[in-house]
């Protein structure tokens, strides 16, 4: 199986779109011939560019897009400096385009994915990205869709459980209505791992955090965005595939992520109301590592370490 990428498509487009594909990889072998296999049906008649950004493989990553994908531009970082450090790499190394996708390794583009959400992401100047409805390896939703983090939801977390208390729009970040993934919607953010954001909103907003390392970036641009006025949109028509990885249960991942969301609440609120979120954060995550949750128990030891909340997340935390 080769890819040639843009080599097999009109170098214009559809309506004259081009976009970027740029995809950040670490040890992401086992990955990348999924995801490669599945760019041409999931772009459609869209001209597109593949970018691959290595983060300091310990596996053949590189060699093996050189292999399966000839016409890609693959960046070989030499270190690991993070998803989004990653992400603006490729952004850099891209040629002229109208929109950027951002792709995890462990994504299967649906057949005419990236059609349909340009569709949307042109109806109006005031949308800046554009996300698929997501379903993991078995077919099941993803729940995609985020609210901006909020001490009263953290708390709701704490006391109902993410899952029930994302049913209302006050008390949940994760949204976890079903039906709220049955139609078009905008919504406050949402998860990473597919997003496909217009030049022009890149352009307002700038590049991804790359202080964040890994999680919670994501986060950061689109509230960025939306400052900028520009909304992310879910595209329910679109369809993608999101093979996951093991944050949720990971004692090295969980804290990572838990910790960043604590840096970026911080960066948009003042002093006591951080300190009361990171408090219920810490009460969310104790409660959790009281029922017997490795990763909340570590999650709970970064929370409380001055050192780890003030410095830069950097690859230490996936040692």
């Amino acid at each position: 199986m080769q890819v040639q990428a843009a080599g097999l498509l009109p170098a214009s487009g559809l309506d004259g779109e081009r976009v970027a594909i740029v995809v950040v990889t670490h040890n992401s072998s086992a990955d990348l011939p999924g995801l490669l296999a599945s760019l041409p049906a999931g772009m459609g008649p869209v001209g597109w560019e593949l970018i691959v950004v290595d983060n300091a493989s310990f596996d053949d990553s590189a060699a093996l897009v050189r292999r399966l994908a000839p016409t890609a531009t693959v960046v070989e970082a030499g270190r690991n400096g993070g998803y989004a450090a990653g992400v603006n790499a490729g952004v850099r190394a891209a040629g002229q385009h109208t929109a950027v996708l951002v792709l995890n390794a462990d994504v299967r583009l649906g057949p005419d994915c990236v059609p349909t959400l340009l569709t949307v992401l042109r109806e109006g100047p005031g949308i800046g990205v554009v996300v698929p409805r997501l379903t993991d390896a078995r077919g099941a939703l993803i729940e995609s869709q985020r609210r901006e983090p909020a001490l009263v939801r953290t708390l709701a977390a704490a006391v109902l459980g993410a899952r029930r208390a994302g049913r209302w729009r006050k008390w949940g970040e994760v949204v976890t209505d079903p039906d709220a993934y049955d139609t078009d919607t905008d919504t406050d953010w949402a998860e990473g791992s597919t997003q496909l954001i217009s030049a022009e909103c890149w352009s307002a907003c700038g590049p991804w955090d790359e202080s964040f390392f890994l999680y919670s970036e994501e986060t950061d641009f689109d509230l960025r965005a939306r400052d900028h006025g520009f909304a992310t949109r879910y595209v329910a028509g679109a369809n993608a595939t999101h093979l996951e990885g093991g944050s949720a249960t990971s004692p090295r991942l969980w804290p990572l992520l838990v910790v960043n969301q604590v840096r970026l609440y911080r960066r948009r609120h003042g002093v006591a109301a951080t300190a009361a979120f990171w408090a219920a954060t810490v009460a969310r995550e104790a409660s959790r590592a009281a029922l017997g949750r490795p990763a909340s128990r570590a999650a709970v030891a970064a929370l409380v370490s001055p050192t780890r909340l003030r410095a830069r997340p950097g690859p230490e935390w996936l040692r």
